[in-house]
């Protein structure tokens, strides 16, 4: 298993390292054979060698990353009060993502990951 999410936790302090080790937190909970590693540049848990969720601080915001527009289109009804990209979800230490948000995304994209890998 690789160290990549526990490396970049590491250069994070204070309540935002907290809002992102959360997010890793559940995303384990929900896939505990996802592993650490890196996709697209960014420490990422990583499920049957695609990019399962990765979350980092930007400059004005955290952002999460499930590696799928589809994900976050599909989840649009539990991040009404989140900024979306077609690929990222922004939220904060201050206003963090709801667990049921959390475990829909990363469950949404386990589920899709398998489809693809069949």
């Amino acid at each position: 298993m690789g160290t990549a999410v526990i490396t970049y936790l590491s250069t994070i302090d204070g309540a935002d390292r907290a809002a992102l080790e959360r997010v890793y937190k559940i995303a384990r909970e929900i896939v505990p054979e996802a592993q650490e590693g890196t996709s697209y540049g960014m420490a990422a848990l990583i499920y049957r060698g695609k990019g399962l969720i990765a979350t980092v601080r930007a400059k004005k915001f955290l952002a999460l990353y499930p590696y799928s527009g589809a994900v976050v289109a599909a989840n649009l009804n539990v991040l009404a009060n989140f900024e979306t990209t077609t690929g990222s979800i922004h939220y904060s230490a201050e206003h963090q993502l709801p667990d049921i948000a959390l475990q829909s995304i990363v469950t949404a994209r386990r589920a899709e990951i398998d489809a693809k890998t069949r």
